[in-house]
């Protein structure tokens, strides 16, 4: 047996969180039908984004709480997104100016996955509401240019913007 290596056991862990993640919103879309399906999903990622977030910030001695500053939100999104984000995930983001953070999907890991099990035309973007929930827990005002309603990908062909943020 091999040992895996750091990158590839957090590759192999984020996949199947994602698996999991998928398969729970398969149950919830067969028991309960997409609208609750979609709904219990934003329950679950604002639960989960503030538990991920203390988690995570604590692991890596990010500061969370207070936050004033464009450089410590930074800190927490990078932080946030070196644990979570793996590499089949196929999206970007960066921060062009001053209190702006920008996002390109190249292919939306979870739109495809939604569109497998026959939910792409319903689907409500949980990937970037688990952004805004972290953004949120850390007490900082935003907005999404453009504003998400379902899904971009599937609205406009193209998951990408800007999130402004209040500081």
């Amino acid at each position: 047996m091999r040992t895996l290596e750091t990158d590839e056991l957090k590759e192999l862990l984020v996949k199947c969180w994602m698996t999991h993640d998928g398969s729970w919103f398969y149950s919830c879309m067969q028991e309960f039908g997409m609208d609750a399906a979609n709904r219990l999903n934003k329950a679950a990622i604002r639960t989960l984004s503030a538990i991920e977030l203390g988690r995570i910030t604590d692991a890596l001695g990010i500061k969370r709480e207070g936050i004033e500053t464009f450089d410590e939100l930074k800190k927490v999104i990078d932080g946030m997104f070196s644990v979570v984000k793996g590499d089949f995930m196929d999206f970007s983001y960066d921060f062009p100016s001053e209190n702006v953070m920008s996002w390109q999907m190249n292919r939306c890991f979870a739109y495809e996955g939604m569109k497998r099990i026959g939910a792409g035309d319903q689907y409500e973007c949980g990937v970037l509401y688990r952004v805004a929930c972290w953004v949120e827990n850390v007490g900082v005002a935003y907005r999404i240019e453009p504003p998400v309603e379902g899904c971009l990908m599937r609205t406009r062909g193209d998951c990408s913007g800007v999130v402004r943020f209040d500081l």
